[in-house]
């Protein structure tokens, strides 16, 4: 899990929609997650996929916002809220493995003309027999 400092934090409970009747109506149950993106000092490549995969959810400041609202607790969603967020940061940190890229063998390069040759004897032999006039 990622180190997140508290005081890269900001968090607020809004009025929910979802499960919860007229229970919704009347407690701030959904929790809104404000990340300073620039207080987790992340490497400028982590930074670049954090921003990738945020998408819309990181404004034009730096910031990062984060919206649970899924249950019915304030408890719940702030938990909820902080385990995407860390999911997040994590995903941003994993460096993608570089592709090595290869290149057919000349023996496999052999095959496959070998075989296209074969389907287009095979091929050529559909067409209409011709018979002796």
């Amino acid at each position: 899990m990622a180190d997140i400092p508290e005081s890269a934090i900001t968090e607020r409970f809004l009025a929910g929609s979802g499960p919860g009747g007229q229970n919704v109506n009347k407690v701030a149950t959904a929790c809104q997650l404000r990340v300073d993106a620039y207080a987790l000092r992340l490497p400028p490549d982590a930074w670049r996929r954090l921003k990738a995969l945020a998408g819309s959810r990181m404004t034009a400041d730096g910031e990062l916002v984060i919206l649970a609202r899924r249950f019915r607790t304030q408890e719940a969603n702030r938990a909820d809220a902080r385990q995407r967020l860390s999911e997040l940061v994590d995903a941003a940190l994993v460096r993608p493995e570089k592709r090595i890229k290869t290149k057919p063998s000349k023996a496999a390069k052999a095959r496959r003309v070998d075989s296209k040759k074969a389907r287009s004897t095979v091929k050529s032999l559909r067409g209409r027999v011709r018979g002796s006039d």
